[in-house]
């Protein structure tokens, strides 16, 4: 596989490009970010925009909030920097490791936000999760649809007009520029989250399985409502420089925030994903369509950053990339899948010129809370279209 002169992401990445010296279209990207972006005129505008909605009705913005580094970074931002009142609102994909509900107890407490949380029927998300891996070769089209649509249905519901999100896009792929503004709209729900499939789509594909009610937060709103309320749902990364390392040091400092290690992830990237139990899965997959995994992604952000050199970066992914996840039979489980199915699923998803060879790989080392993931016994409640007597 071709890949970045700079970097290690390769060409199977979604939406890169490389120009005439090979180096990769996010790599020009983080160099933009750097020199031509100007952070101070970014921050005067976004005091304007604060300046529209701070202190006018009971919640001055929502947050979207996982857990994870980014989203405990943006609301320590939004509570302590900006002074902003935020509703804090969190879509529950069912995959929340133990020490993710310590930290997020220790930053509810300390920070004093109030708290929404949606947690859609499990029988549902399991059909969602099948469906979408047999389809898209990724099992997380109820936690992209969920999460962004989800939130925006908070949004209409409780009348809060204006949205905070992370880092945009540009960070990391180029659907999107710094110099575009991003906004995390339909259009980019669109582009970006459901992969192409829409819950009118999702409710076909599963054949009565589920009602058609039930999947109301994965639809998006409603124009109209939208409009209504005037909605403006930004990144935060759009108006300060967002630099994962110094944000995750802030909240490590300020709000006693604590990692964990990560299936496929080095140790010293141990605040990365840490909020899932299904990551390592997820990361897995992407390897087997794609041919580079976690490690890949945080190793080519700090060569973007100047803080590893390609050469030691290549030989740290040679070490955590391509491992199966020692999680893998659990997750088969709850899935209700053979590991022969896993990988005849995603066949069609590979892409080329990437081709898996699944008799050549090692499986990755145990997670220290692994025997405190969920465990509940479903192998009663079928998940799937019925199997024929064949099957």
């Amino acid at each position: 596989m071709r890949k970045c002169t700079k970097c290690l992401v390769p060409e199977t990445v979604d939406t890169i490009t490389f120009d005439e010296e090979g180096v990769c279209s996010v790599c020009r990207q983080i160099e933009a970010k750097k020199d031509k972006i100007d952070w101070a005129d970014r921050q005067r505008q976004l005091d304007e925009i604060i300046a529209q909605y701070k202190g006018k009705d009971l919640y001055d913005c929502i947050v979207p909030y996982s857990g994870g580094k980014d989203s405990v970074f943006q609301l320590y931002y939004i509570v302590k920097t900006l002074k902003l009142k935020p509703l804090v609102v969190r879509y529950n994909h069912w995959g929340y490791r133990p020490k993710v509900e310590d930290n997020n107890t220790s930053v509810f407490k300390q920070l004093g936000v109030d708290v929404v949380e949606f947690t859609p029927n499990f029988h549902v998300v399991r059909e969602l999760m099948l469906e979408s891996f047999k389809r898209r070769g990724d099992f997380c089209w109820h936690c992209h649809t969920g999460i962004y649509s989800g939130v925006m249905h908070m949004a209409v519901r409780f009348g809060i007009p204006l949205l905070f999100w992370g880092e945009t896009s540009a960070e990391y792929h180029s659907w999107y520029t710094f110099e575009e503004m991003e906004e995390v709209d339909e259009k980019r729900f669109n582009r970006l989250m459901n992969q192409g499939i829409t819950a009118d789509d999702m409710y076909e594909f599963l054949q009565g399985r589920v009602e058609r009610r039930d999947l109301w937060m994965f639809d998006y709103p409603k124009r109209k409502d939208l409009m209504a309320l005037k909605v403006r749902s930004i990144c935060l990364g759009n108006y300060i420089k967002w630099d994962t390392k110094a944000n995750v040091a802030l909240i490590e400092k300020e709000l006693g925030w604590k990692g964990q290690p990560v299936e496929g992830v080095p140790p010293e990237y141990d605040y990365e994903k840490i909020e899932c139990t299904f990551q390592g899965m997820r990361d897995w997959s992407k390897f087997v369509k794609r041919g580079y995994g976690r490690a890949n992604h945080l190793l080519s952000i700090d060569i973007r950053n100047g803080r590893k050199t390609r050469e030691e970066a290549v030989e740290i992914e040679r070490q955590y990339d391509g491992k199966r996840p020692a999680s893998m039979d659990w997750f088969l489980e709850t899935l209700q899948m053979t590991e022969d199915e896993f990988y005849k699923y995603l066949e069609p998803h590979q892409v080329h010129p990437w081709k898996f060879d699944k008799s050549n790989f090692e499986t990755g080392p145990v997670m220290p809370d692994f025997d405190k993931w969920d465990r509940t016994d479903l192998s009663h409640i079928p998940v799937g279209p019925p199997k024929t007597p064949a099957e």
